[in-house]
């Protein structure tokens, strides 16, 4: 147990808590974005690996340039 010279200081002690940093915060705000983000990279760069190939062929694959 902490010794609290200040009265007020046990009441705001709460405000130095971890889960109140603004890290935490960016973390909550936005979950799974991270996820998000590399499932959509993944997604791109294999939509492009296959348009690739489909030009390489000499199909359209669906794409009109």
């Amino acid at each position: 147990m902490q010794l609290y010279r200040d009265p007020w200081a046990k009441h705001e002690a709460w405000r130095k808590h971890p889960m109140f940093s603004g890290r935490s915060y960016l973390k909550q705000m936005f979950p799974g974005f991270g996820i998000a983000v590399v499932a959509f990279g993944v997604y791109v760069a294999w939509d492009e690996w296959r348009l690739s190939r489909a030009h390489a062929k000499g199909g359209e694959h669906g794409h009109s340039h």
